[in-house]
């Protein structure tokens, strides 16, 4: 059976939900499953804005079935070749052998890596700013490098204004029959699974956002239809702002992340201690993560809030904690810049790990470290908690430029 929901008159999505995925790109955990988007255009041609994964195949090819109600496919539109949205290609050519592929040159040299099939009569190459018209509606192409992909590219509808937008604007989840934003409660609900979607999976690729957005930017869109995640038909200007301080790695909010890792308790004690001082000098939105049982990606996505963070781990065989250094990694491969930072370290005999986090934050861009750099010897005493209290007051501070 279908399921499917208009967009317009004449344009269907067509797509599906995973509730039964529980990691996405078997990396980051998705407890409310994921949406996969995709989007028919019914016109005097026939338009099939890309496809989904594999896990909702048949969903998927109900939608398709019933949608078209006997016609064909003139057109698929391949925006983004990531196997989550190509994964139905070979079976589309097999019950529409005359449909064209749509791509830039990227593009098809995916496809072609991807399958083994002969697609040369059936590809057609579009470059930047290329039409292809349907009828009533017009398609433009644009040219998304890098966001997050090599060959993303995004597709312009004219008549209705709306972004096909790839991957860009996405977000984990799966819906629950409520497509539109503002069929949603978005702040309490979802924000947090698109902040989370955006830093771990295009958090690296800020500038290419940024360019993104500049390219769009004299477009009248009026509707955002990305591959995952709901359909934006309402206030566009705030998630076109969220897009925008994320990727100009801007924090959303003036407050405080405390991460640390503790083998015995003494490091997260002194955590706690200056958690509380914060509140108590008025900061507020506070956040504090144990490393070692918080996935990365919700720590990646607290780092793209917060103006502020702490990291605070003990020396493990000579090096920084093994479950905070991944998370550094993490930091430094997704091109984390322009935080403020405060350090502290603990070691019973010989605590380095201060030392090596500073050469680890050093290495991002325009990162200030907030002295004092606090560092424990095996638990709080009055010298080190005058520190804290020191660090403390630098926090407090550095919130008040």
């Amino acid at each position: 059976m279908y399921c499917t929901r208009k967009i317009t008159d004449e344009i269907v999505w067509v797509g599906g939900y995973d509730r039964r995925l529980a990691l996405f790109e078997n990396l980051f955990p998705i407890p409310r499953g994921v949406t996969y988007n995709s989007y028919l255009i019914l016109d005097e041609k026939v338009a099939l804005m890309d496809t989904v994964d594999s896990s909702i195949s048949h969903q998927f090819m109900d939608n398709i079935t019933h949608s078209l109600a006997g016609r064909s496919i003139d057109y698929l539109i391949v925006n983004h070749m990531e196997p989550d949205h190509c994964a139905n290609i070979e079976e589309l050519l097999i019950r529409y052998p005359d449909m064209k592929i749509i791509g830039n040159a990227k593009t098809i040299d995916l496809i072609k890596q991807f399958y083994d099939m002969d697609i040369e009569k059936n590809i057609i190459i579009v470059k930047e700013h290329d039409v292809l018209e349907l009828g009533n509606h017009t398609l433009t192409f644009y040219m998304t490098p890098m966001v997050h992909w090599p060959e993303v590219m995004m597709t312009f509808e004219e008549k209705h204004g709306i972004l096909f937008s790839a991957d860009a604007f996405g977000s984990f989840g799966a819906l629950n029959g409520n497509l539109f934003n503002d069929e949603l409660d978005f702040d309490n609900a979802w924000l947090s699974d698109y902040r989370r979607y955006y830093s771990n999976i295009v958090g690296k690729y800020g500038t290419q956002v940024q360019n993104s957005l500049k390219k769009l930017s004299s477009l009248d869109i009026k509707m955002i239809c990305p591959l995952h995640g709901p359909i934006w038909r309402s206030n566009l200007e705030f998630l076109l702002e969220k897009y925008d301080k994320w990727s100009s790695y801007t924090p959303e909010e003036q407050t405080v992340a405390l991460f640390y890792a503790s083998m015995y308790g003494n490091t997260e004690s002194a955590i706690n201690i200056l958690a509380n001082e914060l509140v108590e000098a008025g900061v507020r939105n506070i956040v504090v993560y144990d490393v070692s049982n918080t996935h990365v990606s919700t720590l990646v996505e607290e780092v793209f809030r917060c103006s502020h963070i702490v990291i605070a781990a003990p020396t493990y065989n000579g090096s920084i904690y093994p479950a905070m250094f991944n998370f550094l990694h993490d930091m430094q491969a997704l091109n984390l810049q322009n935080r403020t930072v405060g350090l502290l370290d603990n070691g019973s005999w010989a605590p380095t790990a201060n030392r090596q986090v500073v050469s680890m934050i050093e290495s991002m861009k325009d990162m200030e470290i907030l002295q004092p750099i606090v560092s424990i010897r095996s638990a709080l005493k009055e010298n080190t908690h005058a520190q804290l209290l020191e660090l403390k007051d630098a926090i407090v501070a550095s919130l008040k430029k």
